[in-house]
């Protein structure tokens, strides 16, 4: 069975961008939890990146803490 690559790596998004928040929203569970890496398949250094810039759109309010 083949490993999935990380989707930053792999395609043209090289830098994960706060203010992009459908592709945020990409690795984010339906509750808007932060995936871990195991389930949204990022490299440990994207991983970071995007932690990060979640945090930093939720605070500008961007992205919903949660959606109740």
């Amino acid at each position: 069975m083949e490993k999935k690559q990380c989707f930053f790596c792999t395609s043209s998004h090289k830098v994960v961008d706060y203010k992009d928040p459908e592709t945020l929203r990409r690795f984010m569970s339906s509750s808007m939890k932060i995936m871990p890496r195991r389930r949204s398949f990022l490299c440990a250094s994207h991983q970071r990146e995007f932690a990060m810039a979640i945090k930093r759109a939720r605070i500008l309010g961007l992205v919903p803490y949660t959606l109740h």
